[in-house]
């Protein structure tokens, strides 16, 4: 494949992923967008809605807008925008809340370091698209409630969760499958993508610090030194509680890390993470089938043999990345068959959205959904964006 033709079908890929969100997700009737459709398309009008399906869809449709200067995706953007404006921030206690009924009111009123994040990010990313003040004012009250409750003044990073009035947890998971640490890598990369965001609309000299901070914490804890991937799941002493491999989040750490160095403009972390990059990279490439496909994780030495959509996605741009960094063609050769694998496998052949993802027998996993609380557009988008901006970089 040719970088025009690669550069060519992620357009192509690219609208026809944001039509279908277009076209399916807004709740005409109650606001906002609906929480649930399944993997037989059918939508499911009473399914909670929580706040990172409205932030990713916030972020995709912002940064299509921006990318793409189409100006039909930014009433979607703003649709979300003003629903996690008037819905989810919480008028009393500040933050957002973890997720809401169908009709809007408050369901889980937790405050979440992940939701916040992502809120923070797609409210950023607005910004960029529209130039909104408000939105600008309203992503740095953001970053401000952040560092103010979630940041570990004593053994740095921050905090997972906190209840609606900023009290401590018991339960700090994200989800039923993590670890109940105090502190994650999900976490800490979601609020690094989000910082470097903020960063290119507001080069305030603070939050250059904490992303370089986030850096460090990457470099010095999460980034295992003996295996080159990442650990999941930490004490509040950066102690690690897991063994499991997330090949997805490795890749996905590999080009992030190298962006936010970038963006910050620090040759010292540009030059550090960029070595990271090939190396967690490399390391991805144990969790590459023959098919192309990357594999969900490694628990116990034992690969669980699903492929998920989202870690498709992020090794087609991860993959690229390190191509871009090395200039070396298995790089390139690794991010177009990981593309390839998407579009025989992952895409629905009738332009729907990609499914969840596939097990060994490229079949499509039974009982997950084509948009919900973790479906969102925004690894499939911004895998086409990313890889867009990547070529266009080319001489």
């Amino acid at each position: 494949m040719t970088p025009a033709t690669y550069r060519e079908e992620m357009q192509r890929e690219l609208r026809s992923i944001l039509q279908y969100w277009m076209l399916n997700t807004p709740d005409e009737r109650q606001g906002g967008f609906i929480g649930r459709i399944d993997g037989d398309d059918r939508p499911h009008p009473e399914a909670p809605k929580g706040l990172v399906l409205n932030s990713r869809i916030l972020w995709a449709f912002s940064a299509a807008c921006r990318h793409t200067g189409q100006s039909l995706y930014r009433p979607v953007a703003t649709r979300a925008y003003e629903y996690l404006i008037g819905r989810f921030f919480d008028p009393e206690s500040g933050g957002a809340f973890w997720s809401l009924d169908a009709s809007g009111r408050p369901l889980n009123t937790r405050k979440q370091m992940y939701g916040q994040a992502f809120a923070l990010y797609g409210l950023s990313e607005y910004y960029r698209a529209t130039g909104d003040p408000a939105a600008l004012d309203k992503a740095i009250d953001v970053y401000w409630v952040i560092e103010k409750h979630s940041f570990d003044l004593q053994q740095g990073g921050y905090f997972e969760a906190y209840d609606r009035d900023w009290q401590p947890l018991n339960d700090l998971r994200l989800s039923e499958k993590d670890a109940n640490e105090k502190k994650t890598m999900n976490t800490h990369l979601h609020i690094l993508e989000a910082y470097t965001t903020l960063y290119l609309v507001w080069p305030d000299q603070r939050l250059r610090g904490k992303i370089r901070h986030l850096l460090e914490i990457f470099d010095r804890y999460i980034v295992d030194p003996a295996t080159g991937h990442l650990g999941l799941f930490f004490t509040a002493g950066w102690q690690p509680r897991s063994g499991l491999v997330s090949y997805g989040h490795d890749i996905e750490a590999a080009w992030l890390l190298h962006e936010a160095a970038t963006v910050i403009g620090d040759g010292e972390w540009t030059g550090r993470t960029a070595a990271l990059c090939l190396r967690i990279a490399d390391r991805t490439q144990e969790g590459v089938d023959e098919d192309g496909g990357l594999w969900y994780e490694k628990e116990d030495g034992h690969l669980v043999r699903e492929k998920h959509w989202w870690p498709q996605a992020e090794a087609m741009v991860g993959f690229l990345r390190a191509w871009s960094i090395s200039g070396d063609p298995r790089w390139w050769d690794s991010s177009v068959k990981t593309w390839d694998f998407v579009k025989s496998y992952i895409r629905d052949p009738q332009g729907r959205e990609w499914y969840w993802g596939v097990d060994a027998d490229h079949r499509p996993m039974s009982g997950q959904d084509k948009a919900g609380f973790w479906k969102c557009p925004y690894h499939n988008s911004r895998s086409c964006i990313e890889v867009i901006r990547l070529l266009e970089k080319m001489p």
